[in-house]
């Protein structure tokens, strides 16, 4: 790095380079005012065209070749801890694997720009020296002044509480002299966690792990490990142990969830072991909560840290840990803006700041397991069940041998055992990965399909709001009364099913079930998803109906059957992690069951019953899965054992798209190590009214992929409305 700026209290030098929180190539220079002491990382409002926008002091100017006199100088230094130097390298590296710009990757790092200055004093109220003359004392003022006669000063809802009054009352004394207005200094936003609380009764299996744990956390520097232990294991409370042993050496940890939003009763479970919650980090927050949870996080007063994977890049001063629960789960892809991989990043911030983490899955992912059998990572395994429960039993439903009901979607064999556990007192899962009513809507007379004006796919019906809806854009519209094709009138009818209608199909067939749908659409919020919990327990629903939302973290000690109303959904396809996402969903899915004392059942409706996840799943054999599936992968160089990279153009109009990628194609590198397959139209040829070709990069382990990617797009000049999407490693392939 460039010379140190602590000069710049003698003076030298007199410009500073920063980064702009905006996609653009590099950092700007600018000049440093008499005066203005700046160090690395420090945060400063500067001015940037006509806008003025702050910036991360990232070096000694000389990034650019503008002229001394000629630069603009910062504005101020803001009054916020400066970005921590290991921050600073992180984001350069996220920078440089993902081909973004370095402001993109500080965006994500300083997502609440208000939390750069630090949060107004408090106002409080006190008595005034001196009663002024002419005071009017009724019975409310008479009980204020009592309580100010103390001296102390307190805020306008506590003075109001204890004087028994209305604000209004103490508005009116202080507009009259009679009591001044004082800032009051701010306590701590967040209670500390209670590392020193005694933790839960450990089984033999968790205190080995929770051992072998704590000497890597002693060893101090980098460590990987793999938690490796079957649903129902007691993951969480042996990476909750790693926790409480870096809270108290005094560093900072954070836990990552694949959905934070929704998981209440891991909050709660950690309020158990240490007494408060922990810190949150997720879309949902407000703008108060988020610049509360940030600056605490940069100040070091938030000690424990959950979040979402945006959570991986709040400036920690002290992180001393990273735990990543459910590691195999796909929403730790990111795929707009930035697009990255949560899991493999939080792997690269461990290495940087030397720090240990904790990767913890009931079905790991084909990368970490790999490493994991290559001593890359540590692996602990947890192979039984907390509290002596057993893995529920699981058998494949055969369609073809036992086919629903004409126009029906739940077999004989898999009604008759939810009928049973309801029956007997226990509680059912029916599992559907498909939100709404039904997948498609067509027309009986012509066969039109509606779809979404904007994207390549079919509009989903929603009967429970009366709306057509795209899942993808958004868009949404009422179903017309005729077709727009034939003009036929009343002939739409819905094909498959959604979770909505096999709400419809249960009403039919257990009409005595108390049944509830679980999806994004019916849960919105943490609270939701805690009456939904709240009323699981109770049993005041004994079935519930859902999406991958409820696949994972939930503990009913009730719920002994799930059915899974299409297991085959999500193998077809031309996704190389079609096979593992299904196997990893669908055993999360029967881990809900046989959780207490009662055994589970899991019952897959299929017609592949010897497709190797469906065997795979029925007899409980995934590391032979897992085997096959690696054996295929690297027969084909796919990853784990070789490299892909995704490049997407996108614009309005198809010509101009296919246009560029006719250009874009004849400049592929040509590399013995490195292919392009395309242009080709993506699956999804249009999405939110954009028309997309993709390109698809495969390269051997240790290719030069990035730096080949970016000499071939910055080789070829497109028109400005195409917009050029680079995804290292993709997930999706729409």
């Amino acid at each position: 790095m460039a010379q140190d700026l602590a000069n710049c209290a003698e003076g030298l030098p007199n410009r500073v380079s920063v980064v702009l929180p905006l996609p653009l190539p590099g950092p700007f220079d600018y000049a440093v005012p008499d005066g203005l002491i700046l160090d690395h990382g420090d945060y400063v409002r500067v001015p940037f065209g006509r806008i003025e926008s702050f910036g991360v002091v990232w070096a000694a100017g000389g990034q650019d070749q503008v002229a001394d006199e000629r630069l603009k100088p910062v504005t101020e230094r803001l009054d916020s801890p400066p970005m921590p130097e290991v921050s600073r390298r992180f984001a350069e590296w996220v920078s440089r694997y993902t081909l973004s710009p370095l402001g993109s990757v500080v965006r994500m790092s300083v997502s609440v720009p208000a939390a750069l200055s630090p949060p107004p004093p408090r106002p409080g109220f006190r008595l005034a020296d001196a009663l002024p003359d002419g005071l009017k004392p009724t019975a409310a003022r008479r009980r204020v002044l009592a309580v100010l006669a103390d001296c102390l000063a307190r805020p306008l809802t506590e003075l109001a509480r204890e004087a028994g009054c209305g604000t209004g009352v103490i508005q009116g004394l202080m507009k009259a002299g009679a009591i001044d207005v004082v800032d009051l200094p701010r306590g701590p936003a967040f209670a500390p966690p209670q590392f020193e609380r005694p933790g839960p009764t450990l089984t033999p299996d968790q205190a080995a792990a929770t051992e072998a744990l704590g000497s890597s956390i002693d060893a101090g520097g980098y460590a990987c490990t793999l938690l490796d232990g079957v649903t129902g294991s007691g993951k969480t409370e042996v990476y909750l142990e790693a926790v409480a042993q870096v809270l108290a050496n005094g560093r900072q940890a954070l836990v990552l969830l694949p959905e934070i939003a929704l998981s209440p009763q891991w909050l709660d479970r950690f309020a158990k072991r240490f007494g408060t919650r922990p810190v949150v980090w997720h879309s949902e927050l407000t703008g108060r909560q988020r610049r509360a949870a940030w600056r605490a996080v940069a100040t070091g007063e938030a000690r424990a840290i959950v979040g979402a994977r945006s959570a991986l890049f709040l400036p920690y001063p002290e992180l001393g840990l990273i735990v990543v629960d459910e590691e195999h789960d796909a929403a730790y892809k990111q795929e707009d803006g930035v697009p990255y991989q949560a899991r493999d990043m939080a792997v690269v911030r461990a290495t940087l700041g030397e720090i240990p983490i904790i990767l913890a899955s009931a079905t790991p992912s084909l990368e970490s397991s790999v490493n994991a059998d290559l001593d890359r990572y540590q692996r602990l395994r947890l192979s039984r069940r907390h509290g002596g429960a057993e893995l529920p039993a699981i058998s494949a439903v055969d369609l073809r041998a036992d086919p629903p009901d004409r126009g029906r979607f739940l077999s004989p064999p898999l009604l008759r055992t939810v009928a049973a556990a309801l029956a007997e007192g226990s509680q059912a899962m029916l599992f559907l990965n498909r939100r709404g009513y039904a997948p498609l809507t067509l027309c009986r007379v012509c066969g039109h399909r509606l779809e979404c004006p904007n994207c390549t796919a079919w509009l989903v019906e929603h009967r429970l709001t009366g709306r057509l809806l795209c899942h993808h854009c958004g868009f949404q519209s009422r179903r017309p009364r005729a077709c727009p094709e034939c003009d036929a009138e009343s002939s739409f009818v819905p094909c498959g099913p959604g979770v909505e209608r096999i709400a419809e199909e249960v009403d039919l067939a257990l009409p005595g079930a108390r049944w509830r749908i679980a999806t994004s659409d019916t849960l919105t919020g943490a609270s939701a998803v805690e009456s939904l919990v709240a009323d699981m327990i109770s049993g005041e629903v004994n079935l519930l109906i859902g999406t991958q939302l409820i696949a994972k973290g939930h503990h009913f000690p009730h719920l002994t059957v799930v059915g899974v109303v299409d297991a085959d959904l999500g193998l077809a396809g031309g996704d190389l992690r079609a096979s593992e996402r299904t196997y990893q969903l669908l055993h999360q899915v029967a881990g809900r069951a046989g959780r207490a004392e009662r055994a589970g059942r899991v019952l897959l409706q299929t017609h592949l019953p010897t497709h190797p996840v469906i065997e795979a799943l029925v007899e409980g054999d995934r590391d032979r899965f897992l085997a096959e599936e690696a054996a295929e992968r690297r027969l084909h160089g796919l990853p784990p054992f070789g490299r892909l990279a995704a490049v997407i153009l996108s614009g309005p109009q198809p010509g101009t798209v296919d246009a560029a990628a006719a250009a874009l194609a004849r400049s592929v590198p040509v590399r013995d190590d490195l292919v392009v397959l395309g242009p080709a139209a993506a699956p999804l040829a249009v999405l939110r009214g954009r028309h997309r070709r993709r390109f698809l990069v495969k390269a051997r382990r240790n290719a030069p992929i990035q730096s080949s990617i970016a000499d071939w797009i910055s080789g070829t000049r497109l028109p400005s409305s195409i917009r050029t999407t680079i995804d290292i490693d993709p997930y999706s392939f729409l």
